[in-house]
């Protein structure tokens, strides 16, 4: 019960941030202006988050972990570009599930640098995390072989690519469509080298 009443107060916090920096911008909205928003105290605020960056970067924080379960989880002989079109497809489908919010997050993101960085930070730990498992998978040292982190930052490098694009479509365009557009330009190459 307590972890539920968490995670309500943590998305009501979210939901008032995100609306008052569509309005008036990241740079400008003030940590005050959350907390009077959501109807909290500034120590509520920070008791949930470090700081009002952290408010948009937390819906990523678990996507990570999800690729790499989700490559873990896939048949082991299954062809690479295959399995990490499916690993990428746990984010992806986070924007189908909520596209309202995850559109407005993935906008406030490529628009901000600050959050930008810190996407890409989350983005080397993601890397981080498919090459190590698909290094296991494929029975390779990611130490000596180039091809499991050059992989994993191809797969990722398709997801951003999707991502810029459902982005300037103002989610116009299908996320998933994007994606598997990307696979394909990415695949052949993934599962030659594979």
């Amino acid at each position: 019960m307590a972890e539920r009443k968490r995670q309500l107060v943590a998305a009501e916090i979210t939901e008032a941030a995100l609306q008052l920096c569509a309005v008036k911008g990241f740079d400008t909205t003030t940590v005050d202006e959350i907390v009077v928003a959501a109807g909290i105290s500034r120590r509520t605020f920070f008791r949930y988050f470090s700081s009002k960056e952290d408010v948009a970067i937390q819906l990523l924080a678990s996507l990570g972990t999800d690729m790499r379960d989700e490559l873990r989880a896939r048949p082991a002989g299954e062809p690479p570009a295959t399995a990490l079109r499916h690993a990428v497809g746990m984010a992806i489908d986070h924007c189908v599930d909520e596209p309202l919010k995850s559109l407005r997050v993935v906008q406030l993101i490529l628009r901000t640098p600050v959050l930008h960085a810190r996407m890409l930070e989350r983005q080397a730990q993601w890397r981080e995390g498919l090459t190590a498992e698909l290094a296991v998978r494929l029975g390779r040292d990611p130490v000596t072989d180039l091809f499991p982190e050059m992989a994993a930052g191809m797969a990722l490098a398709a997801f951003d690519a999707a991502m810029r694009h459902w982005s300037v479509s103002d989610g116009a365009a299908d996320p998933q469509e994007l994606t598997d557009r990307a696979f394909a330009v990415i695949g052949p190459a993934l599962d030659q080298a594979g």
